[in-house]
């Protein structure tokens, strides 16, 4: 009986080992078919993203000749634009180089017939303040008493003549006194 016990007790091992196994089996295959659904995501993805890549590159190289088309034809018009602009703004500069220059002559004229003016009345104007200034400085000058250049001129005039005289009246008294004798003196005798 311990034999069949003993029996018993293996076979339910054996079982409980085959049931563990199934299990983990089972785990295991659940968790490989997980794995393996991610990596099928994943290469899903991969490939998502090369088709993508492939036809953006395409979208991308046909967008390029599509711009380059369109550069070169705004290049082109716009060249042309711009040289008609060249062409216009020629002429234009043309003609306002000639209208400058005949308002430039014709302003030229009165300016200069107006500064002339302008000179003659300021020249005029000048004169007389010089003649008041000259009058008021002369007439306060006087209230000071200080002379004047014309009566300093006349008594310098003056001064010169009376040297003159003085020094001709020295030399006759010096003619005078050597002509006449030396006085004689009481002592002498």
């Amino acid at each position: 009986m311990a034999k069949k016990t003993a029996k018993k007790k293996v076979a339910k091992k054996k079982v409980a080992k085959k049931t563990a196994t199934r299990k983990t089996a089972t785990r295991k295959t659940v968790t490989s078919q997980a794995q393996d659904y991610a990596h099928e995501i994943w290469l899903a993805g991969l490939g998502a993203f090369a088709l993508a890549q492939d036809e953006g590159g395409k979208i991308v190289k046909q967008g390029q000749k599509t711009i380059d088309e369109t550069s070169r034809k705004v290049l082109g018009e716009g060249t042309r634009l711009f040289d008609r602009l060249v062409k216009e703004g020629s002429k234009l500069e043309n003609k306002g180089r000639k209208s400058v220059t005949d308002t430039v002559t014709g302003v030229r004229g009165d300016v200069e017939s107006r500064v002339g003016k302008v000179r003659e009345s300021a020249q005029s104007n000048w004169d007389k303040l010089e003649k008041v200034f000259e009058q008021r400085v002369a007439r306060a000058l006087s209230r000071l008493g200080v002379p004047t250049s014309e009566e300093i001129s006349k008594l310098s005039d003056r001064v010169a003549e009376l040297n003159k005289r003085v020094r001709e009246l020295s030399e006759q008294q010096k003619q005078t006194a050597a002509a006449k004798p030396a006085p004689k003196t009481s002592g002498d005798s």
